[in-house]
């Protein structure tokens, strides 16, 4: 008996604003480039990336390239990709 499995994309549980605000702010906690990156790709999968890449004026093989776990995206990408997404970074003083 062999039991049919799926991979896990965390881009389906992102439903609301709220939820996706909410994984970017854990992934920045890390301080890991990498889980941001991916975390962003997650995020514009969730929303839709031909949506978030015509609304960050990127082109989508562009998106997918910058937000591949090898990709490392410049920080004017980041910001458009976070704005495209309808949020934004913010900070917090840590003690």
């Amino acid at each position: 008996m062999s039991i049919d499995t799926q991979p896990f994309d965390p881009a389906v549980y992102v439903e609301t604003p709220e939820a996706a605000a909410a994984y970017l702010d854990e992934a920045l906690a890390t301080n890991d480039a990498a889980f941001i990156a991916d975390a962003l790709g997650v995020l514009a999968r969730a929303k839709g990336m031909t949506e978030v890449a015509e609304a960050a004026g990127l082109g989508r093989q562009s998106l997918y390239k910058a937000l591949a776990a090898e990709g490392n995206p410049r920080f004017e990408t980041v910001l458009k990709v976070v704005s495209a997404l309808g949020l934004r970074l913010s900070t917090i003083a840590v003690r």
